[in-house]
């Protein structure tokens, strides 16, 4: 049986993700618990932005990664997550789709007892 994926990304969200590739090169992506940014996704270039010890990668999306607060996926661990867009500037301002008018959101939805059974392993971060 398939591995049910933890991370899917609308239409919108691939469209603005592939002008930030040509723009910027390879990404990712890093949801935070809290702070300035809130819980809002924030995007980077690859390389600009580290995770920290525990944070944990939960998918990719057109093979970038997304990773999570390690607090923050023990919150969400039995929800997926599917990332979109809209317009305005969220709270931080510190992702790459900000000077855009843009901004990267996450719509969730718990998985079913049967999903929950048959996910996709998770990436922790160990440095």
């Amino acid at each position: 049986m398939e591995k049910i994926k933890r991370l899917d990304a609308t239409a919108k969200a691939l469209e603005l993700i592939e002008m930030l590739q040509e723009k910027f090169g390879e990404l990712m992506f890093y949801q935070a618990g809290g702070c300035c940014e809130g819980t809002q996704p924030q995007c980077f270039e690859k390389g600009s932005f580290f995770p920290r010890t525990n944070d944990v990668c939960i998918g990719q999306i057109k093979g970038f990664d997304f990773w999570l607060d390690k607090d923050l996926f023990e919150y969400w661990k039995y929800s997926h997550f599917t990332l979109d867009v809209t317009d305005g500037f969220g709270a931080g301002g510190f992702s790459l789709e900000t000077p855009y008018g843009k901004t990267f959101k996450v719509i969730y939805r718990l998985f079913t007892e049967e999903e929950n059974g048959n996910l996709e392993e998770v990436k922790l971060n160990t440095y």
